[in-house]
């Protein structure tokens, strides 16, 4: 060999995949059949991607439709430092460059290994299980325009679909915890390994971005996959469309051709829900039922026995009363109330630890409670048909509302996903 060293003796496998191919030759004529075969082989078999990997590069974002992971870490950023469109676009890609590195558990950046310099990556995810990590990148109104004005020339550019959410009854809003130009979602099996990529991202967007708030949260799944419980101790999403349909995504989650730029993309609500969990845990159990209109144990609609059959909200008791109550939450949330509106809701629980707080109904405690509740997310085609048309409804007639606060909010217009050697946004800015 040219390099001085040894042959490698043929394994045993080596020599019957020897074996075979010679016979394959035989088969297809000599050598040139061997090539050809190996060609074919080689184009026909691709090498497995890791259980723990979901990929990034795709039409759609992941994270959207992905099986929900355990752990979510959510950040939303104001772009502070810069009015150049050019430093929005390169955050962009640089953002999109480590997005698809940490996807496949690599550091967002490769590493120097200078120990006078400051590592490219802190370092906390090394050795770690990707844990199906997931990044979901959305922009906000304000990168459009902020208090009148075009920072970016984008103001034409902004989708009609992405309005400003409305004031809903019941809305107690920090305007720290809501809002942001950017969003980053990151979920997996691992918080450390979402918090990881979250912060990383962040790194890069220095002197660009920077944060402006978070929110961890968590989905303990049932055993086998079934559906989680929330912090109220009752099934969430039971009545979710199926991702599994591709009708009904693209009929309720996907943009369509309307869209223009944001074609295959989606328009997320987040909303921090604060929970009374105190008045809640003191509730009786029948008046829970009522309130959610299912059973705890089994998640069942009222009356039904099974948590995926349908609810049926003619069905009366004996006494003419409508067995799952007109203010009920599953009911009042159903498409059925809402003219076929339908959103993929992929809430997460939260636990903030505790804080003082006043309670909105009786018996109006005032003092230290749990700091926890449900950190909602929504994906939709459109949220004037989608979350506005639902949570208006909600926000007036449904019974949860004494137990429930709804403390932060924002929307985010979730691009199309990435192609190899593109960039998240790419879409948006073509063309300028």
């Amino acid at each position: 060999m040219s390099d001085g060293q040894a042959p490698k003796q043929p394994s045993r496998r080596g020599f019957l995949a020897g074996g075979g191919a010679l016979a394959l030759a035989g088969w297809l004529g000599g050598a040139s059949g061997v090539a050809r075969a190996a060609a074919v082989h080689a184009k026909a078999v691709k090498p497995p991607v890791p259980k723990d990997q979901e990929p990034f590069y795709g039409p759609h974002q992941g994270g959207i439709l992905t099986p929900q992971q355990q752990n979510s870490y959510f950040a939303a950023f104001d772009l502070a430092d810069t009015a150049k469109r050019a430093d929005v676009i390169a955050l962009l890609k640089a953002w999109t460059d480590a997005a698809g590195r940490l996807a496949r558990g690599l550091p967002a950046r490769a590493l120097t290994g200078q120990a006078d310099k400051a590592p490219l990556d802190s370092g906390e995810a090394a050795g770690l299980a990707t844990a199906r990590l997931t990044l979901t990148f959305g922009f906000g109104p304000s990168l459009f325009s902020k208090d009148g004005v075009d920072r970016y020339g984008l103001a034409a550019r902004r989708p009609e679909a992405l309005v400003d959410l409305p004031k809903f009854n019941g809305d107690q809003l920090v305007p720290e915890k809501s809002g942001g130009d950017l969003s980053i979602q990151a979920c997996a099996d691992d918080p450390q390994v979402a918090f990881h990529a979250v912060r990383q991202l962040a790194a890069l967007a220095d002197g660009v971005a920077n944060v402006r708030w978070v929110q961890t949260g968590f989905a303990s799944g049932a055993p086998g996959g079934g559906t989680p419980r929330n912090l109220m101790g009752f099934k969430d999403g039971t009545n979710n469309p199926s991702p599994k349909d591709p009708a009904l995504m693209s009929q309720f989650v996907w943009v369509g051709d309307e869209g223009g730029w944001m074609k295959g993309g989606s328009y997320l609500v987040a909303r921090r829900i604060r929970i009374a969990l105190e008045h809640w845990d003191k509730t009786e159990l029948g008046f829970q039922q009522e309130v959610v209109g299912r059973y705890k144990d089994s998640g069942a609609a009222l009356g039904q026995k099974q948590e995926f059959e349908p609810m049926k909200l003619d069905a009366v008791d004996k006494d003419g009363n409508p067995v799952i109550p007109d203010s009920a939450h599953s009911r009042v949330a159903s498409p059925h109330e809402n003219d076929g509106a339908r959103i993929l809701r992929r809430a997460y629980s939260y636990n903030d630890g505790a804080n003082f707080t006043a309670e909105r109904w009786p018996p109006w405690r005032q003092g230290i409670e749990y700091d926890a509740g449900l950190f909602f997310f929504a994906y939709q085609r459109d949220p004037r048909s989608g979350f506005i048309r639902i949570n208006k409804k909600l926000a007036a007639m449904d019974m949860m509302n004494q137990y429930i606060t709804h403390v932060a909010s924002a929307i985010f217009a979730c691009p199309p996903g990435a192609r190899p050697g593109g960039y998240i946004g790419e879409t948006l800015f073509a063309g300028l």
